[in-house]
């Protein structure tokens, strides 16, 4: 019995460790002092900076500022201070395995309406990747479903990397609809772009909201009735064309004839469109930029591993920068979202300035998902996603030695950190030479 108890004993406190490490030590008032702060996005340089962060936001960033009486200090001299950076598209927390089936919530091939798929009920806060990603400096990820039986693929959050919940993981759901129109979406939904495009217009033609009044301004015959009332999906692509904050239509297409197809959409309705993938986007970089469209890149795409994707360059996000589209940044992929700050980095060595780069990160991400309001910048206010860098954060040797989200301090601990302290040093068998 004694022995059973202890076990008992021991697995809680293992429990209570892992929701210890997962979110984070408790908040406290912190001073990070001494560094170079930049306060917006790649831009706002502070020098000798004291930023002042609390549980329930940015205090103030100064420089040379006192350090307040109950502060906890944090010595930056010599090293780096941004907001947390931001993944703008990935699957965190819906699956550790790829090609496990019973790991992998992030595809839902048989859904019989992929549009109203809702990754809250997948988002598993405990996913080994989102540790891995939040100790290299990434604080807020977009996570959004990779796949679903049609090509509409339901609903995107923002997440927060610090939480040990949903309800705490997911600071803003349901933020965008996705809708996927490259090659292979056009070849399993109807065989061909034109059996494509001749479904996505229909549903927007249905859902666009009908004048109650004709050209005259008088009202149409049966104005009175009562609307059929809309569900499902078709209900949330009603939401399209809501007015104040309508939801943002994220569109994923490679080709140029594709991204303007995109382009027609958003002039043709009047929609929020949001490009992601966007191979061959620097091609038609001006009318993107005319148009006021966004971009979602992964940098390092610039191999195409298909014919709609042939233009692929790395040097695409310095060219879209340059015609003045808002670009933010895509990692490899979910796995390794932690590397989109080397992606970052390799925009800059192929002509993206610095300061944009790291605006695509931060600032240019917080703006295309609508929370700017509260995240992306060092501002008073701002919730605190700090992170101190032992360096220029796009350099590849630079790594983060203190990452705070939304005030609490998070270990640098993740899986992988813990195999590599207990492999380094594997003890030799008696009699080996070292």
């Amino acid at each position: 019995m004694k022995m059973i108890k202890s076990l008992c004993t021991g697995i809680a406190a293992i429990a209570l460790a892992g929701t210890v490490l997962s979110s984070g030590t408790w908040a406290e008032d912190v001073a990070i002092i001494g560094g170079t702060a930049f306060t917006n996005g790649g831009k706002g340089k502070v020098e000798n900076a004291t930023v002042l962060i609390s549980s329930s936001g940015i205090v103030s960033v100064v420089s040379g500022g006192p350090v307040p009486e109950g502060y906890r200090t944090v010595d930056a001299s010599g090293k780096w201070v941004t907001a947390g950076f931001m993944v703008a598209g990935s699957s965190l927390g819906l699956g550790e395995v790829s090609l496990s089936g019973d790991n992998n919530d992030a595809r839902a091939d048989k859904a019989k309406d992929g549009i109203v798929l809702d990754v809250a009920y997948s988002l598993n806060p405990n996913n080994a990747i989102i540790a891995n990603t939040r100790i290299e400096g990434v604080t807020r990820a977009v996570t959004q479903f990779s796949r679903s039986k049609d090509n509409w693929i339901g609903l995107g959050a923002i997440i927060q990397l610090g939480g040990d919940s949903v309800d705490k993981m997911i600071t803003h759901n349901k933020t965008f609809l996705h809708l996927d129109v490259d090659e292979g979406a056009a070849r399993s939904n109807g065989g061909s772009r034109s059996a494509m495009w001749a479904e996505v217009i229909k549903k927007l033609d249905d859902a666009k909201p009908k004048p109650k009044s004709n050209e005259n301004g008088e009202k149409k015959e049966g104005d009175n009735k009562k609307p059929k009332e809309k569900k499902g999906g078709d209900k949330i692509l009603v939401e399209l064309f809501a007015d104040g904050l309508p939801l943002p239509l994220q569109v994923n297409a490679h080709r140029v004839s594709d991204i303007r197809q995109a382009i027609k959409l958003k002039k043709k309705y009047g929609i929020h469109v949001i490009l992601t993938g966007a191979r061959e986007a620097w091609m038609v970089a001006d009318e993107l930029a005319a148009a006021d469209i966004p971009v979602l890149i992964d940098p390092l795409d610039n191999l195409p591993s298909r014919f709609d994707m042939l233009a692929s360059t790395s040097a695409s996000a310095a060219r879209l920068h340059a015609a003045g589209v808002k670009v933010a940044f895509l990692p490899p992929d979910t796995l390794n979202a932690r590397l989109v700050v080397q992606s970052a980095g390799n925009a800059v060595a192929m002509g993206m300035p610095w300061e944009a780069a790291v605006d695509a990160l931060t600032v240019n991400a917080a703006e295309i998902f609508g929370v700017s309001d509260h995240y992306g910048t060092l501002a008073e206010g701002k919730v605190a996603d700090v992170v101190v860098w032992d360096g220029d954060p796009l350099e590849v040797m630079t790594s983060p030695d203190h990452v705070f989200i939304q005030g609490e301090e998070i270990p640098l601990v993740s899986r992988q950190t813990k195999l590599r302290d207990r492999y380094k040093e594997i003890p030799r068998a008696p009699g080996l030479k070292k």
